[in-house]
């Protein structure tokens, strides 16, 4: 109980700290933890009747982070790029929407390769942020 309530203690911590770039990159590996455990309980065998309430939970999760990312575009900096992304987090709960009424596992491993696209280019954009800028070269 007590390694639970730290755990716990330590996820609050990080996102009462993490910056608005760092907190988006939570949701991306938010869902994408969501979506790879979606993805395991498709693969459990038929007669494990929990499968399709641990699908339902999971994409139920990944769609409402989905949703949370879509809610949290920044139209006044690139309003194409924000309508582009919009466009595709729509898509993305189309998709998992789908998964999830007709028990599919095509569209959950089509949408968690897109996220996880989008979440490593997020990531190493954050990445460059942080690297400090290179120094000139000092004249001898």
């Amino acid at each position: 109980m007590v390694a639970h309530d730290c755990a716990r203690a330590y996820r609050t911590n990080s996102i009462l700290t993490a910056s608005p770039g760092q907190l988006v990159l939570m949701l991306y590996d938010g869902a994408l933890g969501a979506l790879a455990a979606a993805r395991i309980a498709f693969g459990r065998p038929a007669r494990d009747l929990q499968r399709f309430e641990v699908i339902n939970k999971q994409l139920t999760k990944a769609r409402a982070i989905v949703t949370e990312l879509q809610g949290r575009l920044d139209y006044t900096a690139n309003p194409e790029f924000a309508q582009t992304m919009f466009r595709l987090y729509e898509y993305y709960g189309r998709r998992l929407l789908e998964a999830n009424l007709r028990k599919d596992a095509e569209p959950v491993a089509e949408v968690e390769k897109l996220l996880g696209e989008i979440r490593d280019a997020w990531a190493e954009m954050l990445m460059k942020q942080r690297a400090p800028e290179a120094e000139p070269a000092l004249a001898s």
